[in-house]
């Protein structure tokens, strides 16, 4: 909603404030301007970029228009679906651990925290970083590096649609200068016409480059910067399990561990340690006990 939000009022202030200073609304009304720019814009855009990064980048669009990043319930599970399985591992072992990382989609540890099991990405990360730590033969810094480059590699392929959004945005006012340079052809080819018409030829050419410079500094622009927050924000779930994982491999209990992975969280989304403990530890421990009496009453 901010960033429809946002274009609103830029596009109030801008058209309000041109009619307030007495110009009229409908000479900026040069469709075939547009179609020259944009089209253009959208041209060079499928050039310049794969088929794989122009559908990322739609699916960024929908990201950033709808804020779809994680909030403060989302982390509670993924603090709680760490946790659960870190306990089982130190309590149970291996053997009851690799049950859920093989099909965590089948798993009833999983099934307790939706959200997380709903992004398929964060959950092979966990299963994939849990089974490591199941060999037991990587170190902590062999893994620590492992994480690095998965995370680091992620991060790369999720900021494309930002850089893609960002060269565009680059190049609309070169393009609003070719469509007011075609205005000015169009102009001169008129310049035995009357003083009116060939004023409305030159003031559709200027339009060109207003046009230019307005899609890339007032929409463009932002909406690739939305992308980079968005896109930021939704990776952060990555760290948190980076930096829990760790501290339990050198040895932090399950509840200590924790710690660690709730300091990385943002400062706006990240819970208290009595929340935590609420609804991320003993929420985890009531719903493993509710599973297991489910299990004894089924046999």
């Amino acid at each position: 909603m901010s960033v429809v939000l946002g274009l609103l009022i830029a596009a109030v202030s801008l058209l309000g404030g041109f009619a307030a200073m007495g110009g009229h609304l409908a000479v900026l009304w040069q469709p075939w301007e547009l179609v020259i720019i944009l089209g253009t814009a959208v041209g060079t855009f499928v050039i310049a970029n794969p088929i794989k990064v122009i559908g990322d980048t739609g699916v960024a669009l929908k990201e950033a228009f709808l804020n779809a990043t994680p909030k403060q319930s989302h982390y509670f599970e993924l603090l709680g679906v760490l946790y659960a399985l870190m306990r089982e591992l130190r309590n149970k072992g291996r053997a009851e651990v690799e049950q859920h990382i093989e099909t965590p989609y089948e798993s009833t540890l999983f099934a307790n925290f939706p959200s997380v099991l709903a992004d398929r990405g964060l959950t092979t990360f966990i299963c994939d970083y849990f089974r490591l730590i199941i060999v037991g033969k990587a170190q902590a810094h062999e893994i620590d590096a492992l994480l690095d480059e998965e995370i680091s590699s992620q991060i790369q392929d999720d900021m494309k649609p930002y850089y893609a959004m960002g060269m565009l945005a680059e190049g609309l006012p070169a393009l609003g200068i070719v469509a007011a340079v075609l205005g000015v052809v169009k102009a001169m080819g008129a310049i035995d016409q009357s003083p009116a018409l060939l004023g409305g030829y030159i003031g559709a050419a200027l339009v060109g480059t207003f046009a230019g410079i307005f899609f890339a500094y007032a929409v463009f622009g932002p909406i690739a910067q939305k992308i980079k927050v968005t896109r930021e924000k939704r990776n952060r779930v990555y760290i948190v399990v980076k930096q829990t994982l760790l501290a339990f491999i050198n040895g932090a209990a399950p509840q200590v561990a924790l710690e660690f992975g709730r300091k990385v969280i943002s400062a706006a989304e990240r819970p208290s340690i009595d929340e935590v403990e609420d609804k991320a530890i003993s929420g985890s421990n009531q719903r493993q006990s509710d599973n297991a009496s489910a299990v004894k009453e089924a046999a």
